[in-house]
């Protein structure tokens, strides 16, 4: 089983080519949807992670927007809140794993958004970076509801810079362009990683 870590930078169409991936038969991991149960009422990370942060909790479930006014721009809060949800990510990722590996898939995808940024790509077997035009990124961006220029810009300054991602990639996916082109895209590579097998 090739094992594959699919990132971009924020507003570069990356949930759109996990899904592409999960439709041409590759199964995805998604890290985003792996915290955002984490931080759900149950999920394993609310307890942890109120106890570092009192009072980010809401009915039961971590309230993002608190824990973000707790955490963002302050570089030790992030990083003492990534030292309880990560290790949750990764034991949450390795069942994903083990399941499919069972299960016979030929390919997996694990959706990470900082691959590069943090130690992920030494737990894949190739990478694949979706990117697009900056002048897409942006607008794509700051179409999103609460979005500002200097969010956007706070967020783009905590990751590794595009052309960077690209020159590191295995495989490059443009989104610039329609979704019929992406989608040829995300076949050649399935293809390309299939005759590896």
């Amino acid at each position: 089983m090739i094992i594959v870590g699919l990132t971009g930078s924020i507003g570069m169409g990356k949930s759109t080519v996990a899904k592409m991936f999960a439709e041409e038969g590759a199964p995805g991991f998604d890290s985003d949807a792996a915290v955002h149960a984490l931080y759900a009422p149950g999920g394993a990370a609310v307890a942890p992670v109120e106890a570092a942060f009192p009072g980010v909790t809401k009915d039961g479930a971590i309230d993002r927007e608190a824990l973000s006014k707790r955490v963002v721009g302050n570089e030790a809060a992030i990083k003492q809140l990534e030292a309880i949800v990560h290790p949750l990510v990764r034991a949450a990722q390795m069942q994903f794993l083990q399941d499919n590996r069972e299960a016979g898939a030929a390919v997996v995808i694990l959706d990470i958004p900082l691959l590069f940024e943090g130690n992920g790509a030494k737990y894949v077997d190739k990478t694949v970076v979706v990117s697009a035009p900056a002048d897409v990124q942006r607008t794509r961006v700051l179409a999103r509801p609460g979005m500002s220029p200097e969010k956007f810009e706070a967020i783009l300054a905590r990751q590794m810079p595009d052309a960077e991602k690209r020159a590191r990639a295995d495989f490059v996916i443009d989104t610039g362009a329609d979704f019929e082109t992406t989608r040829s895209q995300v076949r050649g590579v399935l293809d390309a990683l299939r005759e590896q097998i």
